[in-house]
């Protein structure tokens, strides 16, 4: 056994020394190669990363110049601005305004009598005619009150009868004594008789008087009476009931108190306008068309006049109140409606243009009328009825000009500049109304 380890030992030692000859060998290689190819990575990255970072920085570079040079150009390009044209004045202008509709009559109904309410007969909506019977209110007190009233008138009629019966007894005693032959009664007795009638005609009168008295806390009462039925005070539509069966109402038409119906009529119906001060003159005379326009549903148009004015122009708000009156037997209108009245008005200037297009200077009004070779030019102009959005000139533009809206502060005149067309229903948005 010990023999044969020596033997094997070196075999085995051999062996293992033989494949470490076979490894040493290739391990360099294997490594050069890696590191050569991490270079050449290393150094493609660099040459890409450098590549892009030449075209970013030409990109800029390019862009930048490019920049400068709209910069440049727009700063030396004269400025843009937007024209219209100014358009001759019409024979007639239309001034479109808010309005509301209002009614002829419109009367808030209260209970005149103490009492509850036994029916009513009328809802809102319903038309009714002057007189008819819009409710019942029962009134017991009332009615208790009326019966003693007319009983008390007719014991006062009672009354009447046996101070009369007295009275005529009174005449025929004192007849009797004045007429007796002297000495047979004596002058006494005959004034004592005397006193006795006068006296039983100044019951008679005292009764009279009380009967009169009865008479009319009867006809009060009885009148009282006549406001148990609730009537309408002429022919309207009902539009408010506060009322139902059993109510306890209270006469009166105090802040405490509940009304019983409100009613209105309609026909016709009134229309209300504050109008400018500027359109004062033309409306104050009443002689200026009107035509009245309706927004709900399908847009329908009637014709009237201005009815009357106030008169005086409202310090706080610069308008004239301006009254319409429109006929209305199929209840086109109802109170309360939103509606646009067009006025016929007397031009007063030679042309029309968008307040847009109006300069406000420390000397006044101006235009920048912009001439064919596209230079800009200021004048002054006298406006002749400022409407709003539309602005009439008396002076200073003609039919035709061109005229630059919302004019930079910066530009001077006789400065150049680019002209461009505004859009027409855009630059006069007054301009559809007024045909």
């Amino acid at each position: 056994m010990n023999d044969e380890r020596p033997d094997n030992r070196p075999a085995d030692f051999a062996a293992d020394a033989a494949t470490t000859e076979s490894r040493a060998p290739t391990s360099p290689r294997y490594d050069a190669d890696t590191g050569a190819r991490l270079k050449r990575a290393a150094i493609i990255a660099a040459i890409v990363l450098g590549v892009a970072f030449v075209l970013v920085s030409i990109d800029r570079y390019i862009k930048a110049r490019a920049v400068a040079r709209d910069t440049a150009a727009a700063a030396s390009a004269p400025p843009l601005v937007q024209v219209v044209s100014a358009q001759p004045v019409g024979a007639v202008q239309r001034l479109m305004l808010p309005g509301y509709t209002a009614a002829w009559h419109a009367s808030t109904i209260y209970a005149r009598v103490n009492g509850y309410v036994g029916n009513w007969y009328n809802d809102i909506g319903d038309h009714v005619h002057a007189g008819q019977v819009l409710a019942v209110i029962e009134t017991p007190d009332l009615d208790a009150q009326l019966a003693a009233a007319r009983a008390q008138l007719q014991a006062d009629q009672a009354q009447v009868l046996v101070r009369k019966a007295e009275a005529a007894f009174s005449l025929s005693t004192y007849e009797r004594w004045r007429d007796s032959p002297k000495g047979v009664v004596s002058e006494q007795e005959r004034e004592e008789k005397r006193a006795d009638y006068d006296s039983a005609v100044a019951r008679l009168k005292s009764a009279e008087a009380d009967v009169a008295l009865a008479q009319a806390h009867v006809n009060q009462y009885a009148a009282l009476a006549e406001f148990k039925k609730v009537t309408a005070p002429y022919d309207g539509v009902i539009s408010v009931r506060d009322i139902d069966i059993g109510n306890l109402v209270t006469a009166g038409s105090t802040s405490a108190t509940t009304p019983l119906y409100v009613m209105t009529q309609n026909n016709p119906i009134r229309i209300f306008v504050d109008a400018p001060q500027s359109a004062a003159e033309d409306l104050i005379s009443n002689s200026a068309p009107v035509q009245v326009q309706t927004n709900g549903g399908v847009p329908r148009q009637y014709s009237g006049k201005v009815t009357r004015t106030s008169q005086a122009i409202n310090p706080q708000a610069r308008t004239l109140r301006v009254e319409v009156d429109i006929p209305n037997p199929q209840d086109a209108f109802v109170p309360g409606m939103y509606v646009k009245v067009a006025f016929g008005l007397t031009p007063r200037g030679l042309v029309q243009v968008p307040a847009a297009a109006l300069l406000w200077r420390a000397s006044g009004p101006q235009v920048a009328r912009v001439d064919a070779a596209g230079r800009i030019s200021f004048h002054d102009v006298t406006i002749g009825r400022d409407d709003g959005s539309i602005v009439e000139l008396a002076s200073g533009a003609s039919p035709g000009d061109l005229l630059a809206l919302n004019v930079s502060s910066q530009i001077i005149d006789g400065e150049r500049v680019q002209v461009q067309q505004s859009d027409p229903a855009a630059a006069q948005p007054m301009a559809a109304a007024r045909q």
